[in-house]
């Protein structure tokens, strides 16, 4: 997991998850695709959503965060891509988030449209601390606007709020122009101490139901 295990083929990717290897097939999608619409048991919405930044920006303990309430100092970094699923109400209904959690590093970036395609949501994650995680986080924000599903809804995600404001070095401002720019959603969020996770998760599931 990164920062806080897969293997792939090219018709399907596979993630070690909690003990269990879950196995998601991988379509091959035109370049831009289509939002898949998909519904589970009992009719509950599955709303693809993918993690994607920098590495060591805190993505993995975002999802861990949201779908088993914990925090792993010792996480390892992410290699390919893990899964995880976990559901969220919204009003009156619920959505079950698949999330695809991707590995940040260069040597890997190649990968992510494998993920990306298709997909419903986008989470894009930058280190409060890191203004190159920003950077990266601008030009994943530009990949899904060039590449991603029509309707796709994206956030940018301002990690590791948690540490000291003397630790910042990119500010909010920064973020709400760039949010702005690309119309996304913005959210400041510490996976440590689990401020501004659920909230994050349920306002995206918010913006699925109301298009």
């Amino acid at each position: 997991m990164g920062n806080c295990s897969s293997t792939s083929s090219s018709s399907s990717r596979s993630a070690n998850v909690g003990g269990s290897l879950v196995v998601s097939n991988v379509n091959s999608e035109s370049e831009r695709g289509e939002r898949s619409p998909a519904t589970g048991a009992g009719g509950v919405p599955r709303v693809k959503l993918v993690l994607l930044g920098d590495t060591s920006v805190g993505k993995s303990c975002i999802a861990l965060r949201f779908v088993r309430k914990t925090f792993d100092e010792s996480s390892k970094v992410t290699v390919g891509a893990a899964f995880m699923a976990q559901t969220v109400k919204v009003d009156d209904t619920t959505v079950k988030f698949e999330i695809w959690d991707t590995a940040g590093q260069e040597r890997y970036a190649s990968l992510a449209p494998l993920y990306y395609r298709g997909a419903s949501a986008a989470a894009v994650v930058y280190d409060v601390s890191e203004p190159s995680s920003f950077e990266k986080a601008r030009y994943w924000t530009r990949e899904l606007q060039k590449h991603g599903s029509n309707g796709i809804v994206l956030a940018l995600v301002a990690n590791k709020v948690d540490l000291p404001e003397s630790a910042r070095a990119v500010t909010r401002e920064e973020a709400e122009k760039l949010a702005a720019e690309e119309g996304m959603m913005l959210f400041e969020t510490s996976a440590k101490t689990g401020d501004g996770i659920q909230e994050c998760f349920e306002r995206i599931a918010k913006a699925y139901v109301a298009q």
